[in-house]
């Protein structure tokens, strides 16, 4: 069965409605008012419906003109979305972007680069997931993510390459109720140890054995950075967390600083970078990605 329409016919069809006549149209579409016309007519006598009502001197869309059209756009932009990608694919663009996002890094920030990526690449869908530590590399280096923003000292697995980006500012904080938040100055490592530390763990053991920050015998261990903020809102725990995450729990009381042997009462700064496969570097929707992260605030 072949199709009756014609692409043609469509967006002559698209264009005489939108701008309001067949000599507007044609102008537009820079082709003679006969053809135009002819168009719009071959292409009603093909449906079996009229599309504008003639009567008067300046052509309406008719009551089925009105439902057509809107079908029409959706097959216009289907067709332009479906060159967008196709020309993008022919320069290289990925079909998909797959990045992981260390848990750590603020989620704001992504959240607005985001918009911008879908302005700049909008045939590129866009898929993340949200890791811990040696979790957001793993992706990576089986090929199911083009690229990750990893945080902390750990080295690299040996394929990837990365750059570096903006650190992020982690704070050693307890609830205000919390027997550690009475201390003034730095907290000893013996008193640090009677309190159960609240520690993320990853859900790959690609860190396996690797200790950061662990100053407590008593730890419990969450693999959701929401759950840790929780458990530490009560009580249950004195741990680290981003500063962008409890920012606002500081300042209206919900959280207490704490100033430990490893991290003074201002905090430390973990550094962050994006890696990828060495031997498969982002294209041009994950290189844009990288060089915007690389403005993101610490917060």
């Amino acid at each position: 069965m072949h199709d009756r329409l014609s692409l043609d016919q469509i967006r002559t069809f698209i264009a005489a409605a939108e701008e309001g006549s067949f000599s507007a149209a044609a102008r537009k579409l820079g082709r003679a008012q006969s053809a135009v016309s002819d168009l719009v007519r071959r292409m009603e006598e093909q449906l079996g419906v009229a599309l504008f009502d003639r009567a008067s001197r300046s052509p309406t869309l008719t009551a089925a003109g009105r439902l057509l059209l809107k079908d029409a756009r959706v097959i216009g932009g289907a067709v332009d979305f479906l060159n967008f990608r196709a020309k993008g694919l022919s320069q290289g663009l990925e079909p998909e972007l797959c990045a992981v996002i260390d848990v750590y890094f603020p989620f704001h920030a992504i959240t607005e680069a985001a918009k911008h990526f879908r302005q700049e690449f909008p045939a590129t869908p866009l898929r993340l997931y949200v890791e811990v530590l040696g979790g957001a590399t793993e992706p990576v280096l089986d090929g199911r993510a083009s690229l990750a923003v990893v945080g902390g000292p750990a080295p690299l697995p040996e394929g990837l390459s990365s750059e570096p980006l903006n650190g992020v500012d982690i704070v050693m904080v307890a609830a205000p109720d919390h027997p550690l938040a009475a201390y003034e100055g730095v907290i000893p490592q013996s008193e640090l140890a009677r309190h159960v530390q609240l520690v993320l763990t990853e859900r790959s053991n690609r860190s396996a054995g690797l200790e950061y920050g662990v100053m407590s015998p008593t730890t419990w261990r969450l693999a959701d950075l929401y759950a840790k903020h929780s458990f530490l809102l009560g009580g249950l725990g004195w741990g680290s967390m981003p500063l962008h995450a409890v920012e606002r729990d500081l300042a209206e009381g919900r959280l207490t600083r704490l100033a430990t042997p490893e991290s003074p009462i201002t905090g430390r700064i973990v550094p962050m970078s994006a890696v990828y496969r060495a031997s498969a570097p982002p294209g041009p929707a994950g290189r844009w990605l990288i060089d915007r992260l690389k403005g993101c605030p610490s917060n």
